[in-house]
């Protein structure tokens, strides 16, 4: 299974793109294919010794931007290392793609090129947090600010196939994310979403709210792209308030000092279950290919761990078990449900 990385999207191409991906070939063995400018990747790979590894370069002659609108950059830069890189694996030379560029680009780009699996509609990216009982998987973290139920429940289906078999939960437990665990509360858009998950075969836990996420009471957590994002960004940002008031609090006593260095190993651990990097990127779930997208800060660690996830998703084929998985669940359950609403509304 081999991984194409958009060697030229992120804050830091190529550099933190080619070291990543060199890293991820030597420690996980994956097979890499660099897209970009080929005298600028091999000038970046020429730093390592490469040797013995399977890293291939791809050259492309655009760069979508982080401030390109994402359908002019999927329609007008045909030759941009992130739409290469999905050709490429529409190509069969690759079986996934991971980029730190553009993330709407890059979904767009993973839809224009690859499609969607039959029964999405729309596709949904996702991102792993760490909490007290391991890890729990939300979506939609930003791909779709406006969603029906039948997207939540699209994505709710998707998140349970990823869970149970990219993260190894046995049953994964599906939460719907809302302002109160009681089934009054919520909107529109939750209340008919309950009502759909109640009657489909999924391990549905109901509603649950924002505290809930990191107590790990879910394994998958669902709701629309709008608030995703809002607690994706506070989440991080949260992080790195604590990390930044905890080394200012050590500093102002010598006491202090003595009791971090007593408990450091604590505290590197608890860093490195809230460092991003660790995840190394949210997977696009729903287009008919495997697609990770980065953060556009990423550094090595956390490109060298998308590579290594992407590469997981493809080899354990996710996807098909997606495809089933929404042939299974969905279809009758949804026409009986229109026609009962046409029937109130006639």
């Amino acid at each position: 299974m081999r991984v194409a990385v958009d060697a030229m999207g992120g804050d830091n191409a190529p550099v933190v793109e080619v070291e990543g991906a060199v890293a991820a070939a030597k420690e996980f063995g994956v097979p890499v294919t660099l897209v970009g400018d080929t005298d600028r990747v091999r000038q970046e790979l020429a730093k390592y010794d490469c040797t013995g590894l399977d890293i291939l370069v791809h050259h492309s002659t655009e760069v979508v931007g982080m401030h390109d609108s994402a359908s002019d950059a999927v329609r007008k830069k045909k030759d941009s290392s992130i739409r290469v890189a999905f050709e490429l694996v529409k190509q069969g030379a690759a079986d996934a793609v991971v980029s730190a560029g553009n993330s709407g680009a890059t979904m767009a780009a993973g839809m224009f090129v690859l499609k969607r699996l039959k029964g999405i509609e729309r596709p949904a990216i996702a991102q792993i947090f760490p909490t007290l009982q391991g890890r729990t998987l939300v979506l939609d973290i930003g791909g779709n600010v406006d969603c029906k139920p039948v997207h939540l429940v699209q994505f709710a289906i998707m998140g349970e196939v990823y869970a149970r078999h990219v993260m190894g939960v046995d049953k994964p437990r599906i939460g719907l994310l809302s302002n109160g665990e009681e089934e009054s509360k919520g909107n529109e858009l939750t209340r008919e979403t309950h009502a759909i998950l109640k009657e489909t075969p999924v391990c549905y836990a109901g509603y649950i709210e924002g505290r809930d996420i990191f107590n790990g009471v879910v394994d998958v957590v669902v709701c629309d792209g709008f608030v995703g994002n809002v607690v994706l960004k506070l989440s991080e940002g949260l992080a790195e308030a604590v990390g930044k008031m905890l080394r200012s609090e050590i500093q102002q006593s010598f006491l202090s000092k003595v009791g971090y260095l007593l408990s450091r190993k604590a505290f590197n651990n608890f860093k490195k279950k809230v460092d991003y990097a660790e995840y190394g990127g949210a997977p696009l779930l729903g287009i008919d290919g495997v697609g990770m997208i980065c953060h556009g800060g990423s550094n090595t660690k956390a490109i060298k761990n998308a590579v290594r996830f992407a590469h997981e998703y493809a080899l354990k084929r996710v996807n098909q078990r997606m495809a089933e998985k929404l042939a299974e669940s969905l279809p009758d359950y949804m026409q009986q449900r229109q026609a009962v609403k046409e029937q109130a509304a006639g």
